[in-house]
């Protein structure tokens, strides 16, 4: 399977709706704030954009426990409305992506209300008798279910990889309900796909298949549905939350995310402890850290094992800024110039790079928030940080929307110069128009697209690498460093802090470089 070939060239933008733009006053972002900042996009550069759950949900998990596949909550907007951005979008160029929550549905799901209630179509996994990891039943079934993340959450049965005799609840993945369930995310792709999206990012893709070592029979499941999506809607594009892109592309997703839960090869790179971390998680040293006390060495590593597979089966990987799950690039002491050097590097790398909103004017990771929408994960870990309203201009709620601070769907950023889109569109020295200008160069240089060759020059300050005929430096350390190249890099595209004499190149604190010869 080879990804689509305008993936290659693209750059993902990440919606969080509810913090996006409101339109209605009602603290809540919605379709018609997105639609009507669409220019912002377009402006911006991005190609596509992915939006997380905007599905009817009781919002217990911010939209990721889903009682209606097949509906928008209204808090967003009817579906007619989303057909209307949809169509807005493509107008300008850019493709809108939707997020699949494909392993589990909300309690209040018809499905599962009726499975509570007694129906017997096992499109879920359920226990006669107390299990680990199970919940009671809600209804006047008796017995216990499984649910996929939160309780609220009850896991879609698409079967176990292996029997055991001792655990009756295990049904084999050709089973009647592993198939129905199937058979659902084929007609939930299909209803959303016939109005014109461009494809589906996958919640949890390698969460289907239980006791599935190595995701082998998850493998399979998402093979099958690949090649039914390629018959019925060619040019659909498939992003999976797996973490490890040596199984998710050659299960037939086109890219794969690096993330935080599976794996360094994210966190080394941006993870400075400061943000929502769980403790238990393995720590280490990110390498943009103001005091160099990290390496890229660690993430060249994962990529040299993990991109030669990726690259035979046809696919790409993703790198995101940050996400609704991580914290933001700003975040703690990083913050101002020092966004500079990992955008660059995010843009310059043979990924698929996904910016998540507001880090392109360095929009900062907010701690100590009060939970929404199961936001919080443990002491540590509280997602609504880095889910707070857009900062569009100034005044009261930032241009996010016409209701007062208190009623917005999260607490705004308190500081004084918080950036703003406004402002920075005003300074042409702003980080904006940096990434602007990263952006237009990417999509302007074929040799600078995702999935491309990459030379490791310097593995250490600066990070020095070659893409055809672009020498791309970065330094995220406030003190200046300098290596020697075998070569004339050519000349300077892009750069601040740098310079090059005598085979030396040096550049200074968290300043960067791209030249082309």
């Amino acid at each position: 399977m080879a990804a689509a070939e305008w993936l290659r060239n693209a750059v993902l933008y990440q919606i969080y709706p509810q913090s996006f733009a409101d339109s209605n006053g009602d603290g809540i972002g919605d379709f018609a704030g997105i639609e009507a900042h669409l220019d912002h996009l377009e402006w911006l550069g991005v190609t596509a954009a992915w939006i997380n759950p905007c599905f009817a949900s009781p919002m217990l998990d911010a939209g990721y426990d889903i009682a209606d596949f097949t509906q928008t909550a209204p808090r967003y907007g009817s579906r007619d409305d989303l057909v209307r951005l949809v169509d807005a979008a493509a107008s300008r160029g850019i493709r809108i992506l939707l997020d699949l929550v494909a392993g589990h549905t909300s309690d209040q799901h018809p499905w599962f209300v009726a499975e509570a209630d007694g129906a017997r179509t096992d499109r879920y996994i359920w226990s006669d008798a107390p299990a680990p990891g199970f919940q009671p039943s809600p209804g006047r079934r008796p017995g216990f279910y499984l649910p996929n993340f939160f309780p609220v959450q009850p896991a879609l049965n698409f079967g176990y990889a292996r029997a055991v005799d001792a655990e009756p609840w295990r049904q084999p993945v050709d089973a009647p309900g592993p198939r129905a369930n199937r058979q659902a995310l084929r007609e939930i792709m299909d209803s959303w796909l016939r109005i014109g999206v461009a494809g589906f990012r996958v919640d949890m893709a390698s969460s289907l298949v239980k006791d599935d070592p190595g995701w082998v029979e998850t493998g399979k499941l998402w093979q099958e549905l690949r090649g039914w999506l390629d018959d019925a809607h060619p040019g659909a594009v498939l992003l999976s939350e797996w973490g490890h892109p040596e199984h998710a592309v050659p299960a037939g997703f086109d890219a794969d995310f690096f993330l935080h839960f599976a794996g360094r090869a994210m966190r080394s790179l941006w993870d400075n402890g400061y943000g929502a971390v769980f403790p238990e998680d393995e720590q280490g040293e990110c390498f943009f850290d103001a005091d160099g006390r990290g390496s890229p060495r660690e993430f060249l590593d994962i990529w040299d094992d993990v991109w030669p597979v990726v690259e035979r089966a046809g696919g790409l990987i993703s790198l995101p800024s940050a996400n609704h799950d991580f914290q933001r690039l700003s975040c703690g002491p990083r913050r101002g110039v020092q966004l500079r050097a990992p955008f660059v590097f995010l843009l310059t790398w043979p990924t698929v790079p996904a910016i998540y909103y507001g880090d392109e004017i360095g929009m900062r990771y907010l701690p100590d928030l009060p939970d929404r929408e199961g936001s919080r994960l443990g002491p540590y870990y509280n997602r609504i940080g880095s889910r707070t309203p857009m900062q569009w201009g100034d005044g009261l709620s930032a241009g996010f929307s016409s209701a007062a601070p208190a009623a917005l769907y999260a607490p705004l950023d308190p500081s004084p110069d918080r950036p703003t889109v406004a402002g920075q569109r005003a300074n042409e020295g702003s980080l904006l128009h940096l990434v602007r200008r990263l952006i237009a160069l990417r999509r302007s240089e074929p040799e600078l697209a995702g999935g491309g060759p990459v030379q490791v020059l310097h593995d250490g300050f600066p990070l020095v690498y070659r893409r055809g005929r672009f020498t791309i430096a970065v330094n995220p350390r406030r003190e200046a460093a300098s290596v020697e190249l075998a070569s004339d890099p050519g000349t300077l595209v892009l750069g601040e802090g740098t310079r090059f004499a005598d085979t030396v190149l040096t550049v200074d604190g968290f300043g960067y470089a791209i030249y082309s010869s």
